[in-house]
């Protein structure tokens, strides 16, 4: 790990989790808990919960769960040391540096240096006599010398060791160079550049640092793009180009583009908020990106078919991370690029003045899929209207728009909306059946959201979740818990890890916390012990509830430790150990 235990237990203590995620989600207090919509998945009825006590969040609609740290990972998009020195700041603490991995911290040192001395390469082959072709290339995009030199752009000449040469010639190693991403290995041991004859779109990410490139062919040949790989400092889901530019815009909106070109001819042409995805599809870690700095985003994507496919993906997520979306329509142009050199700046900044919402841009795309010259056409454009419609929860947005559409299809006001209306009983009957397709499955609804992780016995796992809530409400059980029940009895392999690691907390006389266990578990781990945690046992019943735990947990092992139980009827093995006295849960043993 690379920050030292102490000084996590020290920020987890002046965490105060409702201040901290109240800064993201707007909360309402109900008992002893606080409640608001998920900022990690799209809902409109509050299931996200934060419990002050615990000092832990856990959705019951998408099992996101864990303390302040893990929240700050979810929200910001970072890993754990560096979501710990953004708490840090928050609380005027300093990381320090003795805890961190000497070995790690010098090998990231050493990749970001190798990266930025990659950029200064790419810059000088492009303005050397290798990069004549490459230079003509980006002067026939129309960009300036001041925008080349701003993003940093260069070329990667057409050769298997230029870039290989001159790094090691600068005191690089071959193993830097590859976690760099910058070389790879071939299958007979020799490396070899990654990126050869393109020209290059360094990404930065908004500390400055140069993390990876974006490189582009100049003919029609094939990948068009060729991005970096994931690295131990880059993560395409989490970042964006441009990002280090566009964070200082002061514009009240960023623009959201689909490729490297149409955000730099933006920029060059004085819309400095522009961005764009990393060679993916927008992600949920993205858009949290964009919350920090803005809180609309037009989207700008090509106007073919895949960019209007995008656009609509964008705007769920991006709606679902709490911003507001608008669509810019691109008309007699492919993407922004090519409007912006046809008909210039104002022009573009005329069709931003003029974006659709989301609603809109929606029914306008329905409406561009059918014919209205034919009747059977605009009964289908009216359905998948009200359908978009209906979805809406302000009843004065649903009467907006079921007036202008029903005037869009030439129909009478009165007429669309009994359609909306039958679209909105349609979508009601659909959450009902959902509703009670979860009703129907107990046993599944039981099981951990996490799909890899499973319980094969799901009495004894229950019983493991409630010790393990029992432990972390009061650790003063844990003597006499771990003379009873140790970690290799549980049935579940997850819940006996988490319970061996709290009792080395216990051990090393540490606090028995989400938070300080949170640097050894994944992330779909921490999220079962949360949702583990949401059991409440009065102190007077602690101990009672204990002895039942252990009791059903003994039981089920010997069960399991039944030679040639696979077997065996399982009606008749359970009548052989069930047991007359009445458990904690509820039930026989």
């Amino acid at each position: 790990m690379a920050i030292d235990d102490r000084f996590i237990d020290e920020l987890s203590a002046r965490c105060d989790i409702v201040d901290i995620v109240s800064r993201y989600v707007a909360l309402k207090k109900s008992g002893n808990n606080y409640f608001g919509l998920c900022p990690f998945h799209n809902e409109k009825t509050a299931s996200f919960s934060v419990a002050p006590d615990k000092q832990i969040f856990h959705c019951f609609g998408c099992g996101a769960g864990g303390g302040p740290i893990r929240f700050i990972m979810n929200i910001e998009g970072l890993d754990f040391p560096d979501a710990v020195r953004f708490l840090a700041r928050q609380y005027n603490m300093e990381v320090p540096e003795t805890g961190e991995n000497p070995r790690h911290r010098q090998e990231r040192k050493r990749v970001l240096a190798a990266l930025k001395d990659a950029a200064r390469f790419f810059y000088a082959q492009l303005h050397g006599p290798a990069g004549t072709q490459a230079l003509r290339y980006f002067q026939q995009r129309r960009l300036s010398r001041r925008t080349m030199g701003n993003f940093g752009l260069g070329y990667a000449p057409d050769s298997f060791h230029a870039l290989l040469d001159a790094m090691t010639a600068q005191g690089y190693t071959k193993e830097e160079l590859a976690a760099a991403g910058l070389i790879a290995r071939s299958q007979n041991g020799t490396y070899y550049d990654k990126f050869r004859n393109r020209v290059m779109f360094p990404i930065i990410d908004v500390r400055g640092d140069v993390i990876g490139f974006g490189g582009r062919v100049m003919d029609d040949s094939k990948p068009k793009y060729l991005n970096s790989p994931e690295t131990m400092v880059f993560n395409k889901r989490r970042n964006l180009f441009a990002m280090n530019l566009a964070k200082k815009t002061r514009s009240e909106y960023f623009l959201l583009a689909e490729g490297y070109m149409d955000v730099i001819a933006l920029h060059q042409a004085g819309f400095d908020s522009a961005v764009a995805s990393l060679g993916t599809a927008l992600t949920d870690e993205q858009a949290r990106l964009l919350t920090r700095y803005t809180k609309t985003v037009i989207v700008c994507y090509d106007a073919d078919t895949a960019g209007q496919t995008a656009s609509q993906r964008a705007i769920d997520i991006l709606k679902k991370a709490g911003l507001r979306v608008k669509i810019l329509r691109i008309p007699g142009a492919k993407d922004p690029d090519e409007f912006i050199k046809a008909k210039g700046a104002e022009a573009f900044r005329k069709l931003i003045e003029r974006s659709d919402n989301d609603i809109r841009y929606r029914i306008e795309s329905a409406r561009d899929k059918y014919d209205f010259t034919e009747d059977d056409q605009r009964i289908l454009f009216l359905r998948e209207a009200a359908g978009i419609i209906a979805a809406l929860e302000n009843p004065v947005e649903r009467d907006v728009y079921t007036a202008s559409t029903a005037k869009l299809a030439g129909v009478t006001q009165a007429a669309f909306q009994q359609e909306v209306k039958n679209a909105q009983t349609r979508l009601q009957y659909q959450q009902k059946q959902q509703y009670h397709r979860q009703v129907r499955a107990p046993a599944q609804a039981a099981q951990p959201k996490e799909r890899t992780i499973h319980y094969d016995n799901m009495r004894s796992a229950r019983a493991e979740e409630g010790l393990l809530a029992l432990l972390f409400s009061d650790a003063s059980l844990l003597p006499d818990m771990r003379e009873k029940v140790r970690p290799e009895d549980f049935s579940s392999p997850v819940l006996g890890k988490i319970y061996g690691h709290a009792i080395a907390l216990f051990d090393s006389g540490r606090g028995i916390t989400v938070s300080a266990l949170e640097p050894v578990l994944q992330p779909e781990e921490t999220e079962l012990l949360v949702a583990a945690l949401g059991t409440e046992i009065s102190a007077d019943r602690r101990q009672k509830a204990m002895e039942d735990y252990i009791d059903i947990i003994a039981e089920q092992k010997a069960a399991r430790d039944i030679p040639g139980q696979d077997g065996e009827d399982p009606l008749l093995r359970k009548a052989q150990l069930q047991r007359k006295t009445k458990r904690f849960d509820g039930t026989e043993g």
